[in-house]
């Protein structure tokens, strides 16, 4: 079975977060957008939910935690290579994201992040396929 993904993020601005991530590429289903949330479309399987932080709190049963503060969670997508992971931060740098990690280069695996508009942190990965076909461990020891 083909689990579908669907990711809630509170955002102080939605009109803001809304541009920042249509900056990054990404884009939305009007079907389910209105003056509270925006769907933005990861893939055919993925989405985020940008919902305002008060239309956020209708669904949660604890207080909605401030990402500019506390980390509870982080979030991952993929590019094509390794210089598309470079271009996608520096466009998340370029629209107003806030500079996380140094770049983390596994020699399997490349990654950068950063954090959006409200906080959330977000890495962007790319795994050599043959690693990701055969696990990182035996890729490595086949590097030698």
């Amino acid at each position: 079975m083909s689990r579908m993904l669907f990711l809630n993020l509170p955002v102080a601005d939605l009109t803001a977060s809304r541009a920042f991530f249509d900056t990054l590429g990404f884009t939305f289903d009007e079907r389910f957008c209105d003056e509270g949330a925006a769907c933005m479309v990861v893939s055919d399987q993925a989405y985020v939910m940008l919902l305002a932080r008060d239309r956020f709190a209708e669904f949660v049963v604890r207080p909605v935690a401030d990402a500019r503060i506390d980390t509870a969670f982080t979030v991952a997508v993929s590019a094509e290579d390794r210089d598309a992971v470079d271009a996608f931060v520096a466009t998340a740098l370029d629209a107003g994201a806030a500079a996380a990690k140094d770049p983390q280069d596994y020699g399997f695996m490349y990654q950068r992040s950063f954090h959006d508009l409200d906080g959330h942190l977000w890495e962007v990965m790319w795994m050599d396929p043959v690693a990701a076909e055969k696990g990182p461990e035996q890729f490595m020891a086949e590097q030698g």
